[in-house]
């Protein structure tokens, strides 16, 4: 299961808080193709393995070179494909990638600035030369730099609502390697039985503002009352928060949005509410909504739309906010997900 971490920072977090040096290696180059792109990065220590690069044997020969890095504190760079001295390895997609392995010691200062700038929700820029290493917001270009890569803040879901769609979207966010926080107001005290989700049971503009909105930050509005999710939205769709979804029927929403410019919302506002939620997969059930919602956070982050049920703003397909709400074509197909 090692594959399935994509971010290395916590087994980083792991190494440093046991005391023990560790080996980052990162694929630096990628010709011809390949299953990860450049930036993609292992960490190997006694007992702590996170990370991927081929899904092939390529792995169990890196893990050879980076415990004679972790003996020797060598820096070195290894070839796969193409050109590689181990001709025996081969790469499935016949690509051609480098692979570059520093160890770093549990004191390192650059990796304790990754670290604390990572638990503080702050981008950051790290390069290393395989000895010499910097981590800050903006580091000038350093020409022997072997790894330049920037770090963004884990990737985080807010998901309002208390049903089972809300629930297996909260909890294919946590798989998909997401912070994810359910809130349901006035909810069980007990958390629903989801490992790693946090739970709150305050309203919705308390909930989101003590959790904090940042453009890393994803909400899901699933309750499918009314007056919680106008709450969320009147929260959420003016912070900085990188998207803002909503479940419910394409036909009812220019009213919820005529609702919304009525009391105020900006028209810039509404334009980044993403409704109805999730890309158009055709699917309603629980895990079938929670994939449509996971792939459109996704995609947006990638900046791909292509498929969204939201390419075009909601006030767009509703009608213009000085009068038009009213209108809902009769033509347009309902996607993803109807109001209960």
């Amino acid at each position: 299961m090692f594959g399935v971490a994509e971010d290395v920072r916590p087994a980083m977090r792991q190494a440093v808080s046991a005391g023990q040096a560790f080996v980052l290696a990162t694929l630096v180059a990628v010709d011809g193709g390949g299953p990860r792109p450049e930036g993609t990065q292992m960490v190997f220590a006694p007992g702590i393995l996170a990370g991927y690069f081929s899904g092939g044997c390529v792995e169990g020969d890196v893990a050879g070179h980076a415990w004679a890095c972790l003996e020797d504190g060598e820096p070195r760079t290894l070839i796969y494909g193409e050109g590689s001295p181990w001709p025996d390895i081969r790469l499935l997609c016949g690509a051609r990638i480098e692979i570059f392995l520093e160890r770093i010691d549990p004191g390192d200062s650059a990796v304790a600035g990754l670290l604390d700038a990572q638990a503080d929700r702050r981008p950051v820029h790290y390069v290393s030369d395989g000895t010499s290493r910097a981590c800050a917001a903006e580091i000038s270009p350093w020409p022997e730099a072997a790894v330049s890569k920037q770090y963004d803040p884990t990737p985080r879901l807010v998901v309002i609502g208390g049903d089972p769609t809300a629930l297996a979207i909260a909890e294919l966010g946590v798989k998909s390697g997401f912070e994810t926080t359910l809130v349901r107001p006035k909810g069980p005290e007990a958390p629903p039985p989801i490992p790693g989700v946090g739970y709150r049971r305050d309203e919705p503009g308390e909930a989101l503002a003590a959790i904090g909105l940042d453009p890393w930050t994803s909400v899901a509005v699933a309750t499918h009352d009314l007056e919680t999710d106008r709450a969320a939205l009147k929260a959420a769709l003016p912070s900085e928060a990188g998207y803002v979804g909503l479940l419910g029927a394409r036909r009812r929403l220019a009213g919820r949005l005529t609702e919304l410019a009525f009391a105020g919302m900006p028209e810039a506002a509404l334009a980044r509410l993403h409704a109805p939620i999730g890309l158009d997969i055709g699917g309603k059930a629980p895990f079938e909504v929670a994939v449509s919602v996971i792939g459109e956070i996704t995609a947006k982050r990638y900046a791909r739309v292509s498929g969204s049920t939201s390419t075009t703003a909601p006030a767009a397909d509703a009608g213009a906010l000085a009068g038009r709400f009213n209108r809902a074509s009769a033509t347009e197909k309902t996607l993803t997900s109807e109001e209960s």
